[in-house]
């Protein structure tokens, strides 16, 4: 009878120990399974409005950056998935909706467009849902609490802070040896004035004399007086950030004037697809994120460029390598999350980058500055139309403004 009993309660004992396993078995091949799940970044972008020309290339470059990441196995044994919208020349209802749409599509983070103003509804919409929201290259220091308060610890950019990239600029105008400036302001975008208020700031720290101070606005038709009143004071360098019609307007006004002193302008002034014929571009300089005329110094920079031109989409201007760099930037983040994309796991990561490597050099971040810092600009130099890469700068400090 204690024999029966005995194996008995073996039996049992035996049965209940087949059924945790087999229970375990099943929670481990669910989580398993969950663990293959792709990772989904959903693309909310302007496919043909004024943004275009900045989030056509960021996109393009992310999607290479993707398959080549996904070809060594992807991120923590998971595939990434990108899955786009278009917010129709960012509409804000469109945007709102697109946002909306891909976070019911499962997206895990969320993109958006390369303007803050513009990026609003999609940021809101990701980071009242706890998703981290990312920009490939919003220039300002609003992509975060700043401008979203507290829920803005989700909101993230990998373009270059404009304090940073006027700071940058400031430094190489002073190591060329150009102790005076003179400032032309365009007031359209916080990032154009914000890149001419650090260069001012950081220009004047090193030693150097601000001679005038000028500012007109896109579609005011009021560029060539600045220009006029500018070129009524002598300096040795002139300073501006600036891109649309005012860019080629500013360049040759002085040119025209018979005003040959260098020019310095911040990303917005990339690219050779804005020059004048007569008067050809001369003696320009502007600092970005790549050169996109075959020099630039990165072998694997240089490989994005041949990748993009080989996929159709040539890039124009250097903007491109934030999209790459901002899928670089979110793998570092999940792999140092340990596979989470919970949007304040990865905010919590992000806060520390500290001269983290990605395609296009070194980053960094802050809790306080939630776009990038520190970066390696390249300078370029356009002389009667061609463009050269001159160098590389990288800013020392950062203005408080």
């Amino acid at each position: 009878m204690k024999r029966t009993t005995r194996w008995g309660g073996l039996a049992v004992l035996l049965g209940a120990v087949v059924a945790v396993a087999a229970i375990a078995g099943a929670t481990g091949g669910h989580a398993a399974t969950d663990a293959k799940k792709p990772i989904v970044i959903g693309w909310a972008f302007d496919a043909k409005g004024q943004m275009a020309p900045f989030d056509d290339p960021a996109l393009a470059a992310a999607k290479i950056r993707v398959k080549q990441i996904n070809a060594k196995g992807g991120v923590t044994k998971r595939k990434l998935v990108i899955k786009t919208c278009d917010t129709q020349n960012n509409n804000p209802t469109t945007a709102k909706a697109c946002a909306i749409s891909l976070l019911g599509q499962g997206a895990n983070i969320i993109f958006t467009t390369c303007d803050v103003d513009f990026a609003t509804p999609v940021v809101q919409a990701a980071i009242n849902r706890g998703v981290l929201a990312v920009a490939p290259c919003i220039g300002t220091d609003q992509m975060g609490p700043k401008r979203f308060a507290a829920k803005g610890k989700l909101a993230f950019s990998f373009g270059n802070v404009a304090q940073d990239e006027g700071s940058a600029m400031a430094q190489y105008a002073w190591s060329r040896g150009w102790k005076t400036a003179g400032l032309g302001t365009n007031t359209l975008l916080v990032y154009f004035k914000n890149v001419v208020q650090a260069f001012d700031k950081r220009f004047r720290q090193l030693g150097g004399k601000i001679v005038d101070r000028e500012s007109y606005a896109t579609g005011a038709n009021n560029v060539n007086s600045a220009v006029t009143r500018l070129n009524s004071h002598k300096a040795a360098v002139y300073v501006t950030s600036t891109s649309f019609g005012e860019l080629p307007a500013f360049v040759s006004g002085l040119r025209s004037l018979g005003n040959k002193t260098p020019i310095i302008n911040s990303w917005a002034g990339d690219g050779t697809y804005w020059v004048t014929n007569n008067p050809k571009v001369t003696n320009y300089y502007f600092v970005t994120y790549a050169s996109v005329f075959g020099d630039d110094p990165s072998a694997p920079v240089r490989s994005m460029i041949a990748a993009l031109k080989a996929a159709g989409s040539p890039p124009s201007t250097g903007g491109f390598l934030g999209g790459a760099d901002a899928i670089d930037g979110i793998v570092i983040a999940i792999k140092r999350a340990h596979g989470s994309t919970k949007g304040s796991a990865l905010a919590a990561q992000l806060v520390k980058f500290k001269r983290v490597p990605v395609l296009g050099g070194r980053i960094s971040f802050s809790a306080k500055l939630h776009t990038v810092f520190g970066r390696d600009y390249r300078v370029i130099e356009i002389n009667n139309n061609k463009a050269k890469l001159k160098g590389l700068v990288r800013a020392k400090v950062i203005p408080k403004l």
